[in-house]
């Protein structure tokens, strides 16, 4: 299987994918360096070379999954085109660094379920906070440029977006079960219909409405 981390060498790769593994199963309070030293092969000294702490190597999963993300976000704001066909290109590309990442993304979503505060914390500080202001702030700009409604909340439209692509992360292979989900098995599909439906709504309206 091929590494997640391939910015690190060998030795730190192997510690980060057995910590993500874990940490990913059974929570980050439930594993052990120790454990960790185990699932990668390594001695837990040779952990405390790389990671100070659980706390490092924690943060350094975290760290990479935001470095990835962030990089998103800044092609979407670089990007030319309609605001319609950007935020279509965003939307499959986070669906895409998800399944690319599932490890990590399996973990951050555990973490922002688990009802903890200080870890909730540390996600707003350090993985989603800057890219979902930034997300907000393109949003906010779409709205200045007269795309959007000037009465929408952005911060509610970043959170629509990233959430169905987290929903449809998690629940594809359950939705791949409905006969009528044709879109389960086509990522591409659920990404640009499910952004025509934030950016369109799914009322009929006439057309003098609409304008």
């Amino acid at each position: 299987m091929k590494s997640a981390f391939q910015r690190q060498s060998p030795g730190e790769a192997a510690i980060l994918d057995a910590a993500v593994q874990l940490f990913s199963t059974n929570g980050y309070d439930a594993v052990s360096m120790r454990e960790v030293a185990s699932a990668a092969g390594v001695s837990k000294a040779n952990i405390y070379h790389h990671f100070a702490s659980k706390e490092t190597l924690y943060r350094a999963i975290l760290d990479q999954s935001a470095a990835d993300l962030s990089g998103l976000v800044e092609t979407l704001a670089a990007s030319t085109g309609s605001f319609e066909s950007r935020l279509a290109e965003f939307a499959a590309g986070h669906l895409q660094h998800l399944d690319r990442n599932p490890l990590a993304s399996r973990l951050i979503i555990r973490e922002a379920f688990s009802g903890d505060n200080q870890r909730s914390r540390i996600l707003v500080d350090q993985v989603f906070g800057d890219i979902f202001e930034r997300i907000v702030a393109i949003f906010r700009a779409g709205q200045q440029a007269g795309s959007l409604r000037a009465d929408l909340d952005p911060a509610l439209c970043a959170t629509l977006l990233m959430g169905a692509d987290v929903f449809f992360f998690q629940a594809r292979d359950v939705l791949a079960q409905f006969p009528d989900v044709e879109f389960a098995c086509h990522s591409p599909r659920f990404s640009r219909e499910m952004v025509e439906v934030l950016l369109r709504g799914m009322m009929n309206l006439p057309t003098e409405v609409r304008a």
